[in-house]
């Protein structure tokens, strides 16, 4: 199944879909009076913060939530085994590719994003509703392992044997700057990749060639693993839906560079090359 879908598809297809709202912004502000004001009609709010996530630490700042936790969640949301699902943000697409993933993860086999978002949704003539929508109780039971993940230690390895991304802007890359976490850097070895480069401005992906022909000239070989992480495995998932659209298998380290750079006794490179 692809990994994402159109509006005019979605717009077709939303009687028999459940739709997630996604809504999340870094440092921004709560996503449910946005949802609340406009949303696609019978969307659900989903809080990454609390349904998307455990509670922050030293498995970094989005750890994996408790899969029982995580499908009670899902569950409540209307999300079946037996309906497609489709989850939307309107920022930069990173709140509904973390919930595609956990999906995904966690056994569910007709998940996409609505490529562009709300702003693609909007721009197609689709209406919005206001308030909350009232879902039928789903009955979605995880089973995690459906797709690759990644320990810091596996993160380690991949950036040596293989092709590990790094999916933040250069600069927290380079280490040039670094606004949330103890140190700036990346992992020793990890390959620049930020994620917004996978995309066009209004926000949808690339087309499926241009994708793949840009992470063949980072360094992809046809038997390459391949990983992805970010900040706090939230624009990670962003980068492995952009490598899904491309064709292309991806692990994804959810602890991320929040996880990594917690310990001091874990290496850390600067600068633009790999190192």
């Amino acid at each position: 199944m692809e990994s994402i879908i159109a509006a005019a598809e979605l717009a077709s297809e939303l009687s028999r879909t459940t739709v997630l709202d996604v809504r999340w912004q870094l440092g921004g502000p709560p996503g449910r009076p946005a949802y609340e004001a406009g949303h696609i009609p019978g969307a659900v709010y989903i809080d990454l913060d609390t349904e998307l996530a455990g509670t922050p630490g030293q498995s970094g700042r989005h750890p994996l939530p408790d899969p029982e936790v995580f499908g009670a969640a899902m569950r409540a949301a209307g999300v079946g085994m037996d309906r497609d699902v489709v989850v939307y943000d309107d920022w930069q697409g990173w709140g509904a590719a973390r919930a595609w993933w956990m999906l995904r993860w966690t056994g569910h086999p007709r998940v996409r994003v609505l490529d562009g978002g709300l702003a693609a949704w909007t721009a197609a003539g689709q209406p919005l509703e206001t308030g909350t929508a009232d879902p039928v109780q789903g009955n979605f039971t995880p089973a995690v392992g459906s797709m690759a993940l990644l320990t810091a230690d596996d993160a380690a390895l991949l950036a040596r044997t293989g092709v590990l991304f790094d999916a933040r802007a250069a600069e927290r890359y380079r280490g040039d700057v670094e606004p949330i976490d103890r140190v700036g850097g990346h992992i020793p070895g990890a390959v620049s990749a930020p994620t917004m480069e996978n995309v066009m401005a209004d926000g949808r992906f690339l087309p499926p060639a241009e994708l793949l022909a840009r992470f063949v000239d980072l360094g992809v070989k046809e038997s390459a693993e391949v990983g992805a992480y970010c900040g706090s495995g939230v624009s990670g998932a962003h980068e492995v839906l952009a490598l899904a659209v491309a064709g292309i298998p991806a692990a994804l380290y959810v602890g991320s560079w929040s996880e990594w750079s917690a310990d001091p006794d874990r290496p850390v490179a600067t600068g633009d090359q790999p190192g």
